[in-house]
């Protein structure tokens, strides 16, 4: 369950972020989170309420927000939605599509005090 880990780099980055901007507590974290990213994000709350004790972030509510995968044909060049990373091209039916958004995970905002 790589969750785990990206729970742990995320406490680290919520961390480093309240304490450089001199916060008291976290009350919730907003994600920017890829459909194509391969995040499951019920494991990652999961593992969130874990690594988050003891922090300046435990029980803080988790925000996210879904990008959707899009992706470029390098055959055709034709751009669209792309839900799985080896969809077919809409436009011509060929397997090339390169991801183009919506593989990334992104720590949007916090909400301090």
């Amino acid at each position: 369950m790589h969750e785990l880990s990206i729970a742990e780099a995320l406490r680290d980055a919520v961390e480093t972020a309240a304490r450089d901007g001199g916060a008291r507590r976290v009350h919730a974290i907003a994600l920017e989170l890829g459909e194509l990213a391969a995040i499951e994000v019920d494991a990652l709350r999961f593992c969130l309420d874990d690594v988050l004790r003891g922090s300046v972030a435990e029980g803080a509510r988790l925000d996210v927000v879904t990008v959707p995968g899009r992706g470029r044909c390098r055959a055709c060049g034709e751009e669209g939605a792309l839900h799985e990373f080896y969809d077919l091209c809409g436009h011509c039916g060929r397997g090339t599509v390169e991801p183009t958004a919506g593989t990334a995970m992104r720590l949007a905002s916090l909400e301090v005090e």
